[in-house]
């Protein structure tokens, strides 16, 4: 057998274990022969063993790492994800190796269960991207011919382990709820007033117990960490009201007692402690710097064995972060400029939840309350286009529709004769004269002294009259329709031009909330004055109304108007 030299590949045809049929094995083939060239580039370059001090190493991603999460992008990939799962159950289980009918058997396929080829062929194509380790199965072999045939046992390699622990984390990170920790706050306090006490205990001298205060900051630091994630959590998600508006009523009751609940009994919380805690912040300030740097010491003579000068550097780096970590706790605590403490814009950020609470609940009440969207407009308007009998039809829907009025024009001596009909085409009628200054200067007429001030008193007298004559002829409407008693729209007779107005308004309301034509529907205006119900009769009947325009006519319905104020 030729002797494997450093730098130098064996070649696969002179090794004595044959790698055809074992895709494991020929992938921890070329990671080995990887390896040797590593090793044998170190050993040509003493110099590139170990990067200068003060410089940290440039890590690059071997590319076989990047083959472990092609899984995720395949085509396959649920398939494949099903099968891993089933590997990363057994290894919490303390499985060592799995066989492909045990992988049929325990998996949660998202569809029917697949054919065994196709689990062999999943299970050797993970294992030739490295998510697994495959090894020849001879336990089971009872002839030649069932020896030569090719039966692999399968477990997670390394990389597969870290490929399913990544994973993991990702899924618990992002359905992980945030939360707003009262006890958190309790135990930053009791770990502060056991470092004051601790170095109330040791008075002035140096000889502090290190390892008492270590233990005290680690808790601190984690404490302190966990409390940030939340927090920083609750302030991205607090804002569901696009969710809350999408939800029923029930689920934003519910959720509104929870959020109030919540921000009382947090907001209560951290009032009385930020003041006691700052206070202990502010005391032990001064006194921190030679705990800290004992700390560090300690960190720094476990983490980092070698000379006295990295030595040396790696307590300064320890004792950068442990103070880097003291300067975060006073800054959440204390203010520091012209910035306020985290825990204000905390406290901040949580009132402003409950302003958010109150237009999501607003706008789920304008929804009950039936006030139709653009959409639903548009499909009903829809509906109208397609029930024109002609063209003609849907030319008159479209003008009344989208308000398609005549045009104005800055004209030049313009005739008062409106005798030309609207429906007359640009080409038969008679030429308009423009200023050519529209196109000149983009105005008709040239800059001057501002005109005076017109007395606009008998408008305003005439404006203020039709509205008052408007709100009478209305209240009259209202006083003929809305009687509190259920009739049928054949019975109320001829109307006028205000009492149909109101009517098709009201109409118009009840059937945008109808859900078929031969459902009964009730809703509250959209001012909230009227409630009506409407319920169809029979399809063969008929209801004929007299107004001044015309006759409404169309199948019969019994409705039933009343004020909202006989419903209180």
């Amino acid at each position: 057998m030729q002797q494997l030299q450093p730098g130098r590949i064996l070649p696969v045809g002179k090794c004595s274990i044959s790698r055809r049929n074992d895709p494991a094995a020929r992938r921890r083939h070329r990671t080995h022969s990887r390896v040797q060239h590593v090793e044998s580039a170190a050993d040509r370059s003493p110099a590139t063993r170990r990067p200068p001090r003060g410089i940290h190493p440039f890590v690059q991603i071997p590319s076989d790492s990047i083959e472990l999460f092609r899984h995720l992008s395949a085509d396959k990939a649920a398939f494949y994800r099903s099968i891993l799962e089933v590997f990363a159950t057994g290894k919490r289980q303390y499985r060592l190796q799995l066989r492909p009918d045990e992988v049929l058997a325990e998996a949660s396929w998202p569809a029917a269960p697949p054919r065994i080829e196709e689990v062999n062929a999943a299970l050797a194509q993970l294992a030739e991207w490295g998510n697994l380790e495959s090894q020849p199965d001879t336990a089971r072999v009872s002839s030649l011919a069932d020896f030569y045939r090719a039966r692999f046992l399968y477990r997670l390699s390394h990389g597969g382990e870290a490929v399913e622990t990544a994973l993991t984390v990702f899924l618990q990170t992002l359905r992980r709820r945030a939360e707003l920790q009262t006890v958190a706050l309790e135990d930053i306090a009791s770990r502060l007033q056991s470092l004051a006490v601790l170095l109330e205990r040791d008075g002035g001298s140096d000889a502090v117990d290190v390892a008492k205060a270590h233990e005290i900051l680690r808790d601190l630091v984690r404490v302190f960490e966990s409390l940030a994630e939340n927090a920083q959590a609750f302030m991205a998600g607090v804002a569901r009201s696009i969710e809350l508006q999408q939800a029923e009523a029930s689920a934003v009751l519910g959720y509104k007692r929870r959020l109030i609940d919540y921000l009382e009994r947090f907001m209560g919380d951290l009032v009385r402690r930020s003041d006691a805690i700052a206070r202990m912040i502010q005391e032990l300030s001064p006194r921190i710097e030679n705990p800290l740097q004992q700390v560090a010491q300690r960190e720094a003579r476990d983490a980092a064995p070698g000379d006295e000068r990295e030595l040396h550097d790696e307590q300064i780096r320890r004792y950068c972060a442990w103070r880097e970590r003291w300067e975060g706790l006073c800054r959440w605590f204390l203010p520091t400029g012209n910035e306020p403490p985290q825990a204000e814009l905390l406290r901040a950020r949580a009132r402003a939840a409950i302003p958010q609470l109150l237009a999501a609940i607003a706008t789920l009440n304008e929804r009950r309350s039936g006030r139709s969207d653009r959409s639903a407009d548009f499909r009903i308007l829809a509906d109208w286009f397609a029930a024109c009998g002609d063209d003609d039809e849907a030319h008159r829907l479209a003008r009344a529709a989208f308000a398609l009025n005549p045009a104005r024009h800055f004209s030049l001596g313009a005739s008062d004769d409106d005798s030309l009909p609207a429906s007359t085409s640009w080409a038969a009628a008679p030429p308009l004269q423009i200023n050519p200054r529209l196109r000149e200067y983009g105005e008709a007429a040239p800059r001057g002294p501002l005109a005076r001030v017109r007395d606009r008193s008998a408008e305003r007298a005439l404006m203020a009259s039709q509205l008052a004559q408007e709100s009478r002829q209305v209240e009259e409407a209202r006083r003929r329709l809305a009687t509190g008693r259920a009739m049928r729209l054949s019975e109320l007779g001829a109307l006028d031009a205000h009492a149909f107005d109101l009517f098709l308004t009201l109409l118009g309301e009840a059937l945008s909330e109808q859900s078929g034509p031969e459902a009964r529907v009730e809703r509250l205006t959209a001012d909230g004055l009227l409630r009506i119900a409407l319920e169809p009769l029979g399809a063969d009947s008929h209801a004929r109304i007299e107004t001044p325009i015309g006759t409404f006519a169309g199948r019969d319905h019994r409705v039933t108007i009343t004020p909202a104020e006989d419903l209180a």
